[in-house]
């Protein structure tokens, strides 16, 4: 596993100690991207580095983005971390161990690991962007994590995973990605196999799947090929038979 194209997103972090003591979990497990949805002015530059310590540059050269969405769109999948399970969250959540092993073979491209607000964890529009849902496992009893002890938990298993096998070519990010769920999708909704009311939840569908698949460009590329070649096909049968 390539460290260097891990990153940690946190999503409107509420306490800027937390953001410290994350940047020092991360710099643990030689982890060092951070990308934070939110604005930059609302967060303690003083608080941020009391707990940091060493590991301040991480925290001098994050990036700022306004969704989850925004900061995962070059990454070839994103895990949002919950502890809540449901339809509206995923549905079956990786444990820490197994997305480390699916990061491994994906790690050729950036990888996105999204941590939630502290008191209320990542809302379902949230979970909705990404691609996948990974679970710390805790007692019932008192199953909320500290922020920075999740990333710590996350990190330390991408680091684990790090002299892995990695793959033999670099995955498309999800922004590409997301050009071959609309091809797909398009000739789909051409040949009528769905009304345009159905056509997001097919989107989220063909975006869940193929992001576990991390396609290589040229396995995107010929998929659209497939599924257009298709709606051709089918347009044209369709064409004779009202002849």
């Amino acid at each position: 596993m390539n460290l260097s194209n891990i990153y940690v997103v946190l999503s409107h972090p509420e306490e800027s100690r937390n953001v410290g003591a994350a940047c020092r979990a991360m710099a643990n497990n030689g982890i060092s991207h951070l990308r934070i949805v939110g604005k930059k002015e609302e967060i303690d530059d003083t608080k941020v580095r009391i707990l940091a310590i060493h590991a301040a540059s991480i925290w001098e050269n994050a990036e700022f983005f306004d969704s989850v969405k925004e900061a995962t769109a070059d990454c070839v999948c994103s895990a949002g971390t919950t502890r809540r399970k449901g339809k509206k969250r995923k549905g079956k959540l990786l444990l820490p161990e197994e997305f480390a092993k699916y990061a491994s073979e994906a790690s050729t491209g950036k990888v996105a690991i999204v941590f939630g607000n502290e008191r209320t964890g990542l809302t379902d529009e949230e979970i909705d962007e990404c691609t996948m849902g990974v679970t710390i496992p805790s007692d019932d009893n008192f199953a909320s994590l500290n922020l920075s002890h999740a990333v710590q938990i996350l990190c330390y298993h991408m680091f684990r995973e790090k002299n892995n096998k990695q793959t033999g070519y670099t995955p498309i990010a999800l922004e590409r990605l997301d050009k071959t769920v609309t091809s797909i999708t398009d000739d789909l909704q051409q040949i009528g196999f769905f009304s345009k009311t159905g056509r997001k939840d097919m989107e989220k569908f063909w975006r869940d799947i193929l992001s576990r698949s991390t396609l290589s460009e040229g396995e995107a590329q010929y998929l659209e090929k497939i599924f257009h070649k298709a709606s051709g096909l089918a347009n044209r049968n369709i064409n004779k038979s009202s002849d």
